[in-house]
């Protein structure tokens, strides 16, 4: 049996072992990006690779990645217009480690759809991405070159056109809605699974009409396999400097823009928030990825968190009324 003395001692002792990793702890508690990352990252991407959002964030993710000394992952999660990748986003533990990278349906979702999560609430803002537009484009087999060609051809022969979209609550399919009110047609809404497979049917004929991402459309045009007639842009890009916009070829005032943001899970402690958006910031800063994003017709657009919620906040009525003079509602 241990003596009263030796019996001291080894209390002495284990309090004072204890209190050995007691300022790390209470630093990591008091900081909970002291630690931050401890593993690799995940960007879920909520579409099929291709678009601005894909590739935007295989850049950006390299370059988070060297900053905060971790890998960067892209997990391409496709359907139902985000819906299936933000939800695997919403659900995640809030620690950082996963991370959604979306463009604008990000704020159509709650107009077409029920959802299982809460945009408001079950997402935080990192930093806006990109600010863009979109191309109206045709196969060069319809034989139309304009704007007003093709709202006179969709005129006359109303619910005939089909009109392309990357999947219903897309991005591509507001954008196309509100060219479809904006310019009073009737044409036919057809939900494909990503980019890629809407550009397939539009190069084929099958689809006449695409509010395209600039991403994904460049190549194609260049290569003579699509016509752009207009951008959505209030003013001409300087990537396609001879493509008049869609307000010059007739609908006066007219505008669509074209964006992406990167969020991470509502929850996650402000501190590792600011932590990614200081890393996401640099990386939009970076010569080389401001060169890639403009040759796209992107413009990387770094924000701090509070103005992307806020952003986000302001979209979401702007979406809720076009929704509302499409007569677009929840499914």
């Amino acid at each position: 049996m241990l003596s009263t003395r030796a019996m001291m001692h080894a209390l002495f002792a284990a309090a004072a072992s204890l209190s050995l990793g007691a300022p790390a702890a209470a630093a990591q508690k008091a900081d909970p990006a002291a630690g931050f990352p401890n593993r690799p990252i995940r960007i879920v991407i909520p579409f099929t690779p291709g678009g601005q959002p894909d590739i935007f964030s295989r850049l950006i993710g390299q370059k988070v990645g060297e900053t905060l000394g971790q890998q960067v992952v892209v997990d391409n999660r496709p359907g139902a217009g985000g819906m299936i990748g933000s939800k695997i986003v919403a659900e995640s533990n809030p620690d950082g480690h996963t991370l959604l990278s979306i463009s604008a349906a990000h704020v159509i979702g709650p107009s077409v759809r029920k959802l299982p999560y809460d945009t408001r609430r079950d997402f935080a803002g990192i930093s806006m991405s990109y600010n863009g537009a979109y191309l109206l484009v045709v196969p060069p087999s319809l034989g139309v070159k304009s704007t007003k060609e093709i709202i006179a051809l969709a005129k006359s022969r109303p619910g005939q056109l089909n009109l392309a979209s990357a999947g219903r609550g897309s991005g591509t399919h507001f954008a196309g809605e509100f060219f479809k009110f904006s310019a009073g047609i009737d044409v036919v809404h057809v939900p494909f699974k990503g980019i890629p497979e809407s550009m397939n049917d539009i190069m084929a004929g099958r689809v006449q009409l695409f509010m395209a991402p600039i991403a994904s459309s460049i190549p194609l045009l260049r290569d003579g396999r699509i016509r752009v007639l207009g951008v959505s842009s209030p003013q001409r890009l300087g990537v396609l400097p001879d493509v008049p916009t869609i307000a010059e070829g007739g609908l006066k005032g007219f505008r669509f823009d074209s964006w992406g943001a990167i969020f991470v899970q509502g929850k996650t402690p402000r501190p590792i928030v600011d932590k990614l958006n200081r890393a996401v910031v640099n990386a939009l800063r970076q010569p080389d990825i401001e060169k890639r994003m403009l040759a796209l017709g992107a413009v990387p657009s770094p924000t701090t968190p509070a103005e992307l919620d806020g952003f986000v906040l302001k979209e979401l009525a702007a979406i809720q009324k076009i929704a509302k003079l499409a007569g677009i509602r929840p499914e």
